[in-house]
């Protein structure tokens, strides 16, 4: 029989478990062991061998290979042709040493992806959900994947679903069953036998896994886990989405795709003028001209690709993800590093982002009397008193409202290891608990009265973040009552009327008295609570629904609760300001509560700042709404649906928008937003698997880091990027001027010899240019990262001069490459010496510009000596550049020659001229193009 038809007791005996006891540790261990993890199984992940097939087919690798197929067809030639072995073997030399490359490059990028992929893998479990599981006749947390039939868990508003399970009790328990069902509508849960047949949908007294709890909570037995559940059997249909390209890749492949074009277009030109050369000069075109511009042609197409580049992309973002993990910052997915930095407006809550969530009920208002409650924090010492100074007050005029406000509430107070008091429940509750001890009161006191004063809970309509108000129904004897508390504005609206003064007052003449109360609360900062109760009947106390039940109210009073601001919050707030990064406040709370912690924080400058409240913006249309948000910064009592029109309006003025949430209501403004950001801590489960970014220590603070972060990986980005390029441009620029301006032999140098070798171009992209890049990736932020504006994420990465910068600076070290080689061809030198200079100069040329391609700015602007991976990568590509000049190996594999002492110092220390000089007048002069 299906455990939907099965009375809840026949199911936990066929579990073989425990109601009250749960699972022991070593039953679950063997359940563990026979039914697997509780996962569903997605698609599996491309093979290792096709990721790596994949890397050898990557657009800059196919140049490569073309650039191969050349050196066979130019090695053939000289072979069988020829008959020039010499020349021919040089040819092969450059095909293996190519193929090298590309074998390196390729398990690098396979490398790195793996890499990244286990770093974020072991990132993600940090965030795994837990489920409130009962073992070993203890509750406690525990991994959703190490759920087995049997166990017995607990579940409440805001959890996912992680198991198929049998309730076994509920209490207003509604669950969102839309991924199975296909209806948004939440399923009200019983734990009542059902027909054998029901359908899916309609069996009430199940659980599915993938389900999310959206009002009440329940404890239910796992009957099915992983591939076993519901889910799991229709899992074909809910495979992972492919992964996107982040932006910084699509631009990456743009720009990868116009390289190619480029470097095509290059190679075929240089031939093309070569061969007219020829043909004028001889009035022919041979296959002899051809074969030999061939040599030239293969270094052309080398110098003209960033080799490199995939893989020093993939490692700097791999860092940043690194980075913002440090920073207690648990980023999903690598696009979002790069959206952060771009951010242009926050949607925070209050409540434990901007504020400590540390609440205390300073001040409250009961009977017609305003009482002040000395103490601070959780540690229940303190005394209640009359705030007017010798007013005669007795306990009875307060108690009602402080029994009241502990019996409808499920938090705690217990002392922790080291003995101070530790808070468990909602924040709010908790400041309702620690007021009830302070007046000598408990709730498990309450609870325990016999006689006419016997206590029982019959039901509780849990708070939701619509409703604004929670309600639980106790039988006190023989008498049934009805507890709420919530938004006072929402509990004035449901009440007839309030007790001031032993009095019961119509509520539309008490309404001044308790607004006015309200206001001098929300104006010191306090939040507020109404305390409300009212005599049921028994049918209405078992039968009736939330919305009778909570009707006619008599409100015995209001709390002034203080949460106080985050003492750091208040900096971060003038840092992102600085940075063009505006904060917005989207709270529950009085709009007056709201102003004055926006006002202490520093999100508005006036004291009377302009407040939007949510029943403003529903009667809103979308346009009002649109033409309001820019100007707008703090938001009070409003609802999540109000929390996403609000985000919508602010990106259709093109704004990149970050918002923050916790509870089950945040998730969909969450997705709604460029960037949503969930607590780690006390988000729930929904709201964490809706965020890009998860708060591991719930702190605002740290999405100033992560802003910051994203803001320094980018411009590490584009450092790297302007170091690669401008490295090709003066590659390509020196070979083509080779080309086109020697056209007649110099002393022992061919018109034909390309000014270097393809050798020679593979080791400047492989070795001594992309060691430095990678390097770039750790640099810290320039001290200016946080004051310049966020960038546009619509324009590319080489937008803001950067383009410029790298065609002036590729141009003149370009130039200085070839003066180099044609200096030492008239100076008499042989080819390879002559190459030998070239390359040196290049190597030297591009490893002094690496300085000032850290900076926005010049290299005057950044300590040389603030990033030790940069110099030591600079020291090892000099050093290992310079030997390979040395040794008989490379002078035969690369066509380099050594060089006298008197040359060497020139082509170290000479390339450094052109970068200090351009470096120079743009800081003297600003000119921004270079």
């Amino acid at each position: 029989m299906p455990m939907h038809s099965q009375h809840r007791q026949t199911v936990i005996e066929r579990l073989k478990t425990s109601r009250h006891g749960g699972l022991t540790t070593t039953e679950a261990h063997d359940r563990l062991k026979e039914y697997g993890q509780n996962e569903i199984q997605h698609e599996l992940r491309v093979p290792a061998w096709r990721v790596f097939l994949r890397s050898l087919l990557e657009p800059i690798i196919i140049i490569l290979w073309i650039a191969i197929g050349l050196t066979l067809v130019s090695a053939s030639y000289d072979f069988i042709v020829k008959n020039d072995h010499a020349h021919g073997m040089a040819a092969i030399y450059e095909g293996i040493v190519i193929l090298i490359v590309i074998l390196v490059n390729s398990s690098l990028t396979y490398w790195q992806k793996l890499k990244a992929q286990k770093s974020l893998d072991a990132l993600s479990a940090i965030s795994r959900h837990q489920v409130n599981v009962l073992r070993d006749e203890t509750w406690q947390k525990i991994d959703a994947v190490d759920l087995v039939p049997g166990d017995v868990v607990d579940v409440k508003i805001g959890d996912f679903i992680e198991a198929d399970l049998r309730w076994l009790t509920v209490n207003e328990l509604q669950i969102n069953e839309s991924h199975l069902t296909g209806e948004s509508d939440a399923v009200q849960k019983t734990r009542d036998s059902l027909a054998a047949d029901t359908e899916l949908g309609s069996r009430t007294n199940m659980g599915f896994s993938g389900s999310t709890v959206v009002n009440g909570g329940g404890i239910g037995v796992v009957t099915a886990t992983g591939m076993n559940t519901e889910l799991g059997k229709i899992a074909d249909l809910l495979q992972q989405t492919k992964q996107q390209k982040t932006p910084i890749e699509q631009t990456v492949s743009a720009l990868t795709k116009r390289l190619m074009f480029a470097s095509g277009l290059v190679v075929i030109v240089a031939i093309s003028y070569d061969l007219v050369k020829e043909y004028l000069n001889t009035g022919t075109i041979t296959v002899v001209g051809l074969m030999n511009n061939v040599s030239g042609a293969i270094a052309l197409a080398v110098a003209s690709i960033p080799d490199a580049l995939p893989v020093v992309l993939s490692i700097v973002l791999t860092i940043g993800a690194r980075v913002l993990a440090r920073n207690k910052g648990l980023i999903k997915s690598l696009s979002s590093v790069e959206t952060l930095g771009a951010t242009t407006f926050i949607a925070s809550d209050k409540t434990g982002t901007l504020t400590k969530n540390e609440m205390t009920v300073t001040r409250f208002f009961a009977n017609g009397i305003n009482f002040a409650v000395d103490g601070n924090g959780y540690d229940p010492v303190g005394e209640i008193h009359a705030v007017e100074t010798g007013k005669d007050v007795q306990a009875a005029d307060f108690l009602p409202f402080i029994h009241s406000g502990i019996l409808n509430n499920e938090a705690q107070i217990q002392r922790d290891e080291i003995g101070n008091y530790a808070p468990l429940g909602n924040p709010t509750d908790v400041a309702l608990v620690v007021l009830g001890h302070k007046a000598q009161v408990s709730r498990d006191d309450l609870l325990g009265q016999t006689g006419d004063q016997d206590r029982d809970i019959l039901r509780i309509l849990p708070f939701e973040s619509t409703r604004k108000m929670m309600s639980t129904i106790v039988k006190v004897g023989d008498r049934y009552e009805l507890l709420t508390k919530g938004a006072p504005d929402v509990v004035m609206r449901h009440a007839a009327n309030a007790k001031l003064v032993d009095q019961l007052v119509d509520i539309a003449a008490a309404n001044e008295v308790l607004e006015q109360q309200i206001l001098s609360y929300a104006n010191d900062a306090l939040r507020t609570i109404a305390v409300a109760q009212r005599e049921l009947t028994q049918d209405e106390a078992l039968n009736a629904t939330q919305e009778e039940l909570e009707q006619g109210l008599t409100i015995l009073g209001i709390a002034g609760i203080i949460d106080p601001p985050r003492p750091e919050v208040q900096k971060s707030i003038a840092t992102l300001r600085k940075a063009s990064v505006e904060v917005v406040m989207i709270t529950g709370d009085h709009a007056a509560t709201a102003r004055a912690i926006a006002y202490r924080l520093g999100i508005v400058k006036d004291k009377q700042a302009q407040v939007v409240e949510g029943r403003e913006i529903e009667s809103m249309t979308a346009d009002e709404l649109f033409a309001l948000v820019p100007d707008v910064r703090v938001y009070a009592r409003v609802s999540p649906e109000h929390k996403q029109r609000i985000i919508k309006a602010l990106q259709q003025h093109e704004q990149v928008v970050a918002m923050t949430g916790d509870g089950v209501n945040d998730a969909p403004a969450l997705r709604a937003a460029d960037i949503g950001i969930a607590m780690g801590i006390n988000g729930t489960e929904v709201t964490k698997d809706s965020a890009d970014l998860i708060l591991l220590d719930d702190k605002f603070t740290t999405i100033e880091k992560s802003v910051a972060a994203g803001r320094t990986i980018f411009a590490n980005i584009k450092n790297f990027m302007r170091q690669e390029l401008t490295t090709n441009v003066a590659e390509v620029l020196s070979i083509l001027l080779g080309t086109f301006l020697i056209t007649r032999p110099i002393g022992h140098i061919s018109e034909l010899t390309p000014t270097l070798t393809t050798i020679m171009v593979l080791w400047v992209n492989m070795i001594s240019d992309s060691l430095p890049s990678f390097a770039l990736g750790y640099d810290e932020p320039e001290q200016d990262i946080m004051a310049v504006k966020p960038r546009d994420v619509k324009r590319s990465v080489l937008a803001d001069h950067l383009l410029s910068r790298v065609l002036i600076r590729g141009f003149v070290m370009g130039l200085a490459v070839f003066v180099a080689f044609y200096w030492a061809a008239k100076s008499g030198m042989q080819q390879n010496e002559a190459q030998t200079v070239a390359f040196l100069t290049l190597v030297f040329g591009q490893l002094w510009h690496v300085f000032d391609a850290r900076s926005e700015h010049t290299l005057f602007r950044r300590n040389p000596f603030s990033n030790p991976y940069l110099l030591a990568a600079v020291l090892f590509a000099a050093i290992s550049s310079l030997t390979i000049t040395l040794l008989p190996f490379f002078n035969t594999l690369m066509g380099t020659s050594p060089l006298s002492w008197q040359v060497y110092l020139a082509v170290i220390f000479l390339p450094a001229i052109p970068t200090f000089i351009l470096s120079g007048i743009k800081e003297l002069f600003k000119i921004k193009i270079w």
